[in-house]
């Protein structure tokens, strides 16, 4: 018996073959339920204990050549495998997941363009401000409630530190180092003191914008709105309410007239149809003053909206905290941009 097994042994040893058909052939010849190595298996029961150890040695150098050999031979084919699949042009690609902007981003983008193809520029500051340009320099007085803890984030080390909350620091920024004609819009993110909602956030976005220039009017803040709010909504009925803003004089706020085609509209304008999208007003001569820009010289005008508040009208999301969750699932709706 030990004499078959050797010569199995030879024979496991010097096979070769380069087909797949003939290694498969060869390990069921040997492993299979009916192979050789399970016939040798039984006969070694049967030996008497003497016999055993020598047999079990010889058998088991054969299970290892032939377990070597079969897994030798699934290796080479299946690395052969690999090489020519991935040489093979006519097979099918794998999918990509392909990522998505975030539709704040899209907003902002398409705002950007819109004000870009009638030559306003885009200027960017620190969010991080001092009092100067966040407040007094806006023509807010001392008392003014926005200086209070309770709606701004001050920087405890210093009293005159603090986050901004507006863009229109920006313009001031801009305005001290430029002179008119000034034409730009100022997109960047803002904190306030506010309890985070489905309709606010402590944290958001905004667009502001300010054109500064000789014989600048109150009609020129009002073509260059409607010229705005037809490009972005396709609506160009707009309404604007007087209002009150320390950086302009007159303060006006903007509706847009959204319809009542829909049960949607109806909500989100309670029935009125109409909506608020900013706010806007001629620039106040103190606040050209304090950026060394002649008011007797100069006018402008200036207007500022919150990018999260278009982005809900655009996609209508009822939910604020949504643009922050970062969400997979209501992110990939915006694969496709507006």
């Amino acid at each position: 018996m030990i004499k078959k097994i050797n010569e199995n042994l030879e024979l496991v040893k010097a096979f070769s073959t380069e087909s797949k058909e003939e290694a498969e052939a060869f390990r069921i010849k040997y492993l299979g339920k009916k192979g050789i190595l399970n016939n040798f298996f039984t006969q070694f029961k049967v030996l008497s204990p003497s016999e055993k150890k020598e047999y079990g040695q010889s058998l088991n150098l054969l299970k290892k050549a032939v377990t070597e050999k079969v897994k030798a031979f699934q290796l080479r084919m299946d690395t052969s495998s690999s090489i020519g699949s991935s040489n093979d042009l006519t097979r099918p690609g794998f999918p990509i997941d392909l990522g998505s902007r975030h539709p704040l981003s899209l907003v902002k983008s398409r705002i950007v363009d819109i004000f870009a193809q009638i030559g306003f520029n885009i200027s960017h500051g620190p969010e991080i401000e001092d009092d100067w340009h966040n407040f007094t320099a806006l023509n807010l007085p001392e008392h003014h409630p926005a200086r209070d803890m309770q709606d701004t984030f001050f920087i405890q080390t210093s009293p005159d530190i603090l986050l901004r909350t507006h863009t229109s620091s920006v313009q001031v920024r801009f305005m001290e180092n430029n002179q008119p004609p000034i034409r730009t819009i100022s997109p960047g993110r803002v904190f306030r003191n506010e309890a985070i909602s489905a309709r606010s956030h402590c944290i958001f976005h905004q667009v502001e914008g300010l054109y500064i220039d000789k014989n600048v009017s109150f009609s020129d803040l009002k073509q260059t709105l409607l010229y705005f709010t037809k490009a972005l909504f396709g609506k160009s009925k707009i309404r604007l309410r007087p209002s009150y803003f320390p950086f302009t004089e007159p303060s006006a706020e903007v509706d847009i007239y959204w319809g009542l085609d829909t049960e949607t509209d109806y909500r989100i304008t309670k029935g009125t149809g109409w909506l608020e999208i900013m706010g806007c007003g001629m620039v106040d001569p103190n606040v050209l003053k304090n950026c060394n820009i002649d008011p007797d010289v100069y006018s402008g005008y200036a207007f500022g909206m919150g990018i999260e508040r278009i982005a809900m009208l655009l996609y209508q999301v009822g939910d604020i905290r949504l643009f922050f969750e970062n969400d997979v699932r209501f992110l990939t709706q915006f694969k496709s941009g507006i």
